[in-house]
């Protein structure tokens, strides 16, 4: 068979498109499931990055962090208490910064337990509190350290690592980051289900017109390629919407988020990195789509032909 010849059957069999998948782009059901895919995985990417960016602002916030509290009823005494614990923390070469907590401040934070009308000091006794800023690691040694300076000065302080108060919920944190993983995991194996099946069913329906294509010269890669350029239009369609589906979303939860303030919500903003690696995949998404059609389709025609 000469090239000339060779060319024209080709060309002749790129023509044969519509013949071998005959469901036209956005009329079948892929490019929805794509779009449907990629809507999910966008939003669980985007709530893996936000949760990465949260767990690593509060680390950053309270690193170093120290809280002693002086745990006294009388109030006097848990004032001299207080005052003897600052005295002592300001003298050590080992914190940075140390502050107490205004009583202000302090019924500021206990009021949404509490209410407007706030129970008297000797009722419910408001310990004092003091937050230290140490320099290097809080290490369980420094903390022993810290508690015997302070224990025949101010006997009712109690010593604490800022990190340890909010360690379950950086645990939970940690735990929603390999939900989130895990998630987009599945969605890529299921887009590539879908698209697996989708090529298999096409092949099915159009087996016998596959074979005169191949006895006329159609090579194992050329129909292959038939069904990657068809499966790529579908991807790229699905995927532009799925990418605008996810965006509105990530733009609602975001408005909706940022109504409730500053916090450890409000270290989980999205960067410009975030942003690209959120765009990135609808094209990860086309790959895929154009990876695991190539693979079906030549791994099924090395069986039936």
């Amino acid at each position: 068979m000469s090239g000339t010849s060779l060319q024209l059957r080709s060309r002749r069999l790129g023509g044969e498109t519509s013949r071998i998948l005959p469901q036209g782009r956005l009329s079948g059901p892929m490019p929805w499931v794509i779009a449907i895919m990629t809507a999910l995985t966008v939003i669980a990417v985007a709530a893996g990055l936000t949760l990465s960016n949260l767990a690593g602002n509060a680390q950053d916030e309270i690193a170093g962090g120290v809280t002693v509290q002086v745990v006294e009823a009388d109030p006097a005494e848990r004032n001299r208490q207080a005052e003897t614990a600052l005295a002592i923390l300001n003298n050590r070469e080992d914190v940075a910064q140390v502050r107490r907590v205004p009583d202000a401040e302090l019924a500021e934070l206990i009021e949404p337990w509490l209410g407007d009308a706030r129970v008297d000091d000797e009722a419910v006794p408001t310990p004092a509190l003091i937050d230290a800023r140490v320099r290097g690691a809080v290490t369980a040694e420094r903390l022993d350290a810290i508690r015997a300076a302070l224990a025949s000065s101010a006997p009712a302080a109690r010593v604490d690592a800022q990190a340890s108060w909010l360690a379950p919920v950086f645990q939970a944190v940690s735990s929603l980051q390999y939900l989130a993983l895990g998630l987009v995991l599945l969605l890529a194996a299921t887009s590539a289900a879908a698209v697996w099946l989708s090529a298999r069913s096409a092949l099915g329906s159009n087996r016998e017109t596959i074979e005169v294509v191949h006895h006329l010269g159609g090579t194992d890669s050329q129909i292959a390629g038939i069904f990657q350029r068809a499966i790529f239009w579908d991807a790229v369609a699905g995927g532009v919407a799925g990418l605008l589906l996810g965006l509105a979303a990530i733009i609602l939860l975001g408005r909706q988020f940022a109504g409730l303030g500053a916090g450890l919500v409000a270290g989980g903003g999205l960067g410009v990195t975030d942003w690209a690696i959120i765009g990135a995949v609808p094209v990860l998404g086309v790959v895929l789509a154009l990876v695991t059609s190539r693979v079906t389709v030549l791994s099924a025609l090395m069986r039936i032909l």
